[in-house]
């Protein structure tokens, strides 16, 4: 349908290009000029189809008070120079602030939604500091631990295609799906009842995109706030589009004792490891301990001595011996 507008709309330009060419006797180059023009406008206007609505907005208004500027200066130089290096002064003064003015507004307006816009006439102050919670994160549960203890204050953000997967999961014949479903509407009514916290269900939606994923992040950029989740892919595709996150998993990784080469454990061999003679311990915060030569152990606690520690995306992994072997 688009398309079929712009040819509707480049036939125009041709047409009208052509029959003004008949007015001067050249009618084809007429109608290649309105080819020409048309083609431009089609451009532009696709163009415009990219840039977001605080962007255009604030280029305008950036663009408009550069032109202004140059304007208040010409004045006082009118008085310095002569008319005929007027003009000139005139034009480059106005060009290089209005393009100057045109740039500003476009990287300042970037954040700038319509809702900020709405807020502000109103003569409200503009919420900061937004939060939008996901499907995983919710279902997870960790966050209203966090938000309780008071690390995560403000205004969260529930979208209603979120609730609506949530409930979609709450009433899947799958008794595993069925059970996250739940538990996630029942964290959501938890954090609801905090004191400290401020749950909004926004009916925002973006309909010609079909990824969850993808909305909360076209949600995150037009209401300029972050994303609560604890999904590594989710969380790596929203900052490559310039949306911040809080990682509830980073965040855990971050908060797990510190163990250093070298440091002395005593742990319950738990199971056999995968490579030869290995055994697993854990942590009590879940954290795997590989014991070389600890197969014969299974089942048994141990004095241990690290060796060495290893981070992955995953968290941490830890790598030991025996303290017998001294």
């Amino acid at each position: 349908m688009l398309f079929f507008i712009r040819a509707i709309l480049i036939l125009i330009f041709v047409a009208a290009g052509y029959l003004y060419g008949l007015k001067i006797d050249i009618p084809l180059p007429g109608a290649g000029v309105g080819l020409f023009l048309g083609a431009i406008f089609v451009v532009i206007e696709m163009r415009l189809n990219r840039i977001a609505f605080g962007s255009m907005l604030g280029g305008m208004v950036g663009i408009g008070l550069g032109i202004m500027i140059a304007k208040l200066l010409i004045y006082p130089l009118s008085h310095l120079i002569t008319d005929e290096n007027l003009a000139l002064a005139s034009f480059i003064l106005t060009a290089f602030l209005g393009y100057s003015g045109l740039l500003i507004g476009l990287e300042r307006g970037r954040n700038m939604t319509v809702t900020a816009i709405m807020r502000l006439f109103k003569g409200q102050e503009p919420e900061e500091d937004l939060k939008i919670l996901d499907t995983s994160v919710i279902i997870d549960g960790r966050i209203a631990d966090v938000i309780e203890i008071g690390f995560l204050v403000g205004a969260f953000i529930v979208p209603q295609f979120i609730l609506q997967e949530l409930q979609y999961i709450a009433d899947s014949p799958d008794p595993l799906r069925r059970t996250k479903g739940r538990r996630g509407l029942e964290i959501l009514h938890r954090v609801q009842k905090l004191s400290n916290a401020k749950v909004k269900i926004v009916e925002e939606d973006f309909p010609k995109i079909k990824e969850v994923d993808a909305k909360l992040i076209a949600l995150a950029r037009f209401l300029n706030a972050k994303i609560v989740t604890n999904d590594f892919n989710m969380s790596k595709i929203a900052q490559l589009q310039g949306v911040s996150v809080l990682n509830i998993n980073e965040l855990s990784n971050l908060l797990k004792p510190v163990v250093l080469p070298g440091e002395p454990l005593q742990l319950f061999i738990a199971k056999e490891g995968k490579e030869h003679n290995q055994g697993v311990a854990y942590l009590d915060d879940g954290t795997m301990v590989v014991v070389e030569n600890a197969r014969k152990l299974i089942g048994k606690s141990t004095d241990l001595i690290v060796t060495s520690v290893l981070q992955t995306t995953a968290g941490r992994m830890i790598f030991a011996r025996l303290r017998d072997e001294d």
